[in-house]
């Protein structure tokens, strides 16, 4: 089933990943993690689906996605940067493998952090973050989405990984097998990956490899 949902609000978040905030259609629901093929309503975009991750909560009064828009090349997040308050998005039900099954340790790469801001909105709203544990890899610091967010949820359970600068509280390095083998202490908890397929597929056979049981290992497959 598809919604034709107006824009409510735009905002921008970094240098280029907007907050978009659509109407919410009356019984309309996801688990916090899911997604769902959003289009824009305009001539020619109509049919570009795209998977974007809803970084609201399920009883917030709308729909929220946080998007990285790439100008590199004429695409959908490209058109999406020049939505304006009013416009419409095309948008189907919500589907996902990705949902909160316990406690352990969330990595992402740059938007791959999207599957899990509704995650941990709802646990810390829930106060039920516990001992969960964030590694968030971004190029430089520009590039954190909800950091301050994400800090204030976490405190030093945040822990954010640069690849193009090194400075400042954050740690400059790649997480791959090296670092899994300092940071992580315990492979018998949960562990949730989004990223780079590169990265997805590099880490999960990594944390199994050291006794992660695989459908502890989730991902968007």
């Amino acid at each position: 089933m598809e919604f034709v949902l107006k824009v409510l609000s735009i905002t921008e978040v970094t240098h280029d990943v907007r907050c978009i905030r659509i109407e919410k259609p009356a019984g309309y629901s996801f688990i916090p993690g899911q997604a769902t093929e959003v289009a824009i309503n305009k001539p020619g975009w109509e049919a570009e689906k795209r998977s974007f991750t809803f970084t609201s909560l399920n009883d917030d009064p709308y729909l929220e996605f946080t998007i990285k828009c790439y100008t590199d090349h004429p695409g959908v997040t490209g058109e999406i940067r020049h939505l304006k308050i009013g416009d419409e998005l095309i948008i189907d039900e919500a589907w996902g493998a990705i949902e909160y099954t316990g406690e352990g340790f969330f990595i992402a790469g740059g938007a791959g952090i999207t599957p899990f801001i509704a995650i941990l909105r709802q646990l810390y709203k829930d106060n039920k973050l516990g001992n969960n544990k964030l590694f968030f890899s971004n190029k430089t610091p520009a590039d954190i989405i909800y950091e301050k967010e994400l800090s204030a949820m976490l405190g030093d359970n945040a822990v954010y990984v640069l690849t193009s600068e090194n400075g400042g509280t954050y740690l400059h390095d790649f997480i791959d097998e090296t670092f899994l083998g300092i940071h992580i202490d315990d492979y018998t908890r949960h562990f949730y990956i989004c990223g780079p397929d590169k990265m997805i597929t590099s880490i999960s056979e990594v944390l199994t490899s050291r006794g992660a049981k695989p459908d502890a290992v989730i991902f968007e497959k």
